[in-house]
């Protein structure tokens, strides 16, 4: 029985599943949001305060990307500065 073929017919879409997985995955859709003053406030307020980026992205509920490029283009620094010097 070695060296036999079994042909049979599965559906494009039954196909897809099985290459891909069971479950499919639902496109996620890009919202632009203009940036309130608010917002801008907000995040002057947390880099002066040296809070991390992905922290200050996470409360605008924005990416860290949008955040440091707002940033950049309000010359806002996110820098931490020299801090204490050792002796």
């Amino acid at each position: 029985m070695r060296g036999e073929l079994f042909c049979f017919t599965i559906a494009a879409d039954s196909l897809a599943t099985l290459v891909h997985g069971d479950t499919e995955m639902a496109k996620k859709t890009t919202k632009r949001r203009e940036w309130t003053k608010e917002d801008v406030h907000t995040l002057k307020t947390l880099a002066r305060e040296r809070v991390k980026t992905s922290v200050i992205a996470r409360r605008l509920k924005r990416t860290e990307g949008a955040t440091r490029q707002q940033a950049f283009k309000l010359g806002v620094s996110f820098k931490a500065g020299r801090g204490k010097k050792r002796k």
